[in-house]
């Protein structure tokens, strides 16, 4: 059994992004506990504030992190990069496994999660071993939405996990 950490980079609460991540977690077999960053506050326009930096020490206690964002001008939130300018360059991630997820209105923006979220990931240090998932946000919640994804990505997940786990031991 692993942990994961969702971020959910959402500027509304309780989102469908939200959800998404969370059913992505459950799909992966992953024990979540989840930060929304919209409840952060203030405190992600600076460095330092203790509920931030609890929230960082949450996600990089993760074995898995998930970051999740609805499509905003073909790319993620500046809510979820506020929050993850919070991590080290290079460091900030290391050795963890890393899922970007992104939910749009439709598929024009498909590759979004492999093109602009993805790179950030890799940046701070996450491994990040399968395409990035993209979603309709109609449909995400759909019996089977998932399938197709899990079934071709999770084993590379698990892989790495296990890899990352084994490495921790040692």
């Amino acid at each position: 059994m692993f942990t994961a950490a969702v971020i959910a980079g959402n500027p509304k609460p309780q989102s469908r992004t939200r959800d998404a991540a969370e059913r992505l977690a459950a799909a992966l077999g992953a024990t979540a506990t989840t930060i929304e960053v919209s409840e952060l506050g203030a405190g992600l326009l600076g460095f330092g504030d203790p509920v931030v930096a609890s929230a960082v020490a949450t996600v990089q206690d993760a074995d898995l992190v998930i970051a999740a964002s609805p499509t905003y001008k073909g790319t993620y939130t500046g809510l979820l990069k506020l929050f993850l300018d919070q991590f080290a360059t290079a460091t900030g991630l290391a050795g963890q496994i890393g899922v970007p997820l992104m939910l749009g209105a439709g598929p024009a923006h498909a590759l979004a999660p492999e093109l602009t979220l993805k790179p950030v990931l890799v940046e701070l240090g996450a491994i990040c071993p399968a395409q990035g998932l993209y979603q309709l946000d109609s449909r995400y919640a759909e019996e089977g939405a998932l399938d197709k994804w899990v079934d071709a990505w999770a084993p590379a997940i698990h892989a790495s996990l296990e890899a990352s786990l084994r490495e921790d031991r040692s």
